[in-house]
Order: C-alpha cells, then sequence, then structure tokens
C-alpha cells in the first residue's frame, strides 16, 4: 500500500537496505512463530507483497497477496483484487511493510473473514505511527525508503522514486532530488563484481616425458 507522501516532510528517514531487510524478516518471523501458527500468510499489495513471501518461506507455509489502493490522496482503501489463494478454513497471517493508520490492515483483515477465515492476525515490519498489529519487528515514526522500490525507471533511466528522493533532499542526505543515476555502483561488494576480472591464464601443456630408449635385443 502506498505511503502518504506528506509523512516525508514531517518525519525523519530511514534508510533499509537488502541485508537490514533481511534482520527484520527473520526478526518478525520468529516472533510470530513464537504465538501463533498461521498456514497462510498474505501480503497487502505492494509493498508488503515482499515482505509476506520471505516471512512465508522462513515459516514453511502457503503465500497469497490481495491487492487494496487509496484512489485519492486522504481516500479511505478500497479492494483491487480479493486474494490469490482462498483463505476459507486457514489462519491467516496479514503482512505489509508499514501501517500508519491501520486502515488497510483493518480492510484486508474483514477481507479475509468475508472469504471464511478461521483467524486472521496482523504483522508489519516497521510499526510506524498509533495503529498496533499484533506483531512488528521495528517501531519508528520515521519515513521508510525500501530497498526494492527505491531506484525505478522513468523516460528510460533508472532514477530515485520521486517521493524518496523529496525525502532524502529534505533531510539532506545523499540520493536525493538530484535523481541519481545507477551508472556508478556505491556498494563495495557492487563495485568489485562490476569490475571485469583478469582472463585467466591458458593452462600449459602438459610436458611430455622423454621417451625411454627400448632396449636393444641381442
Amino acid at each position: 500500500m502506498a505511503r502518504a507522501p506528506q509523512d516525508s516532510k514531517t518525519r525523519g528517514v530511514m534508510e533499509v537496505d537488502w541485508p537490514f531487510f533481511g534482520e527484520l524478516c527473520r526478526g518478525l518471523a520468529l516472533k510470530v512463530w513464537r504465538d501463533y501458527a498461521p498456514d497462510l500468510v498474505v501480503g497487502i499489495a505492494n509493498a508488503g507483497v515482499i515482505p509476506g513471501a520471505v516471512i512465508a518461506a522462513i515459516l514453511r507455509v502457503d503465500f497469497a497477496s490481495v491487492a487494496l489502493t487509496r484512489r485519492r490522496e486522504g481516500e479511505a482503501p478500497a479492494l483491487v483484487s480479493r486474494p490469490s489463494l482462498s483463505p476459507k478454513g486457514h489462519r491467516v497471517l496479514l503482512v505489509d511493510e508499514t501501517c500508519d493508520s491501520g486502515d488497510t490492515m483493518r480492510l484486508a483483515a474483514s477481507v479475509m473473514r468475508e472469504e471464511g477465515a478461521t483467524e486472521v492476525r496482523t504483522a508489519v515490519s516497521f510499526r510506524t505511527a498509533s495503529f498496533r498489529p499484533d506483531y512488528w519487528a521495528l517501531q519508528t515514526p520515521d519515513f521508510i525508503i525500501l530497498p526494492w522500490d527505491r531506484w525505478i525507471i522513468q523516460d528510460g533511466e533508472l532514477v530515485v522514486r520521486p517521493d524518496y528522493a523529496v525525502a532524502l533532499g529534505a533531510a539532506g542526505m545523499t540520493g536525493g532530488a538530484e535523481h541519481q543515476r545507477t551508472d556508478t555502483p556505491t556498494h563495495p561488494r557492487t563495485e568489485a563484481a562490476a569490475k571485469p576480472d583478469k582472463p585467466p591464464r591458458a593452462p600449459a601443456a602438459p610436458k611430455r616425458k622423454a621417451a625411454t630408449p627400448k632396449a636393444k635385443r641381442r
């Protein structure tokens, strides 16, 4: 579910990289496992699909998605598509990346119950406001920049997503409103991977042993 762009003007900014994202998913999955036994994880598209799929893989249960959207800023969320797998008879864990008002979670939970889920609980990577899900990995008021959609294609070029660029620029952080391109890798491991390896040397031809002269017969 898309976050409100004005949040970036009043909040701090937290940049999430892939290793940190992985740690959050593992920690959140452990919290769920210790208290609940879902047999279906449902990610709320778009932002909740990736963490939902990862948590489902860690818990070794089925994964589905449900799509909701806000047609205009400030409007209540609306259902776009029902879950890709039926939750009927299942204990469902609803996953999103962040939650503010909780309107999206409440609507998604009501859809799961309408579809016949026996129990529905909610989980987010970041609890960012007053709504209290059943499980969360981290609580912060910051505007969250996610690793999988930080860079988007615009006019055929990779640029920083506009709302991320505004938030970064307002916070005086690198990668802000100037929409930097990704032609040059910035991560040390990426730089190392980007450098072409030296061509391997051709293996030396095996040395032939000198032929032993045969003894002459007398």
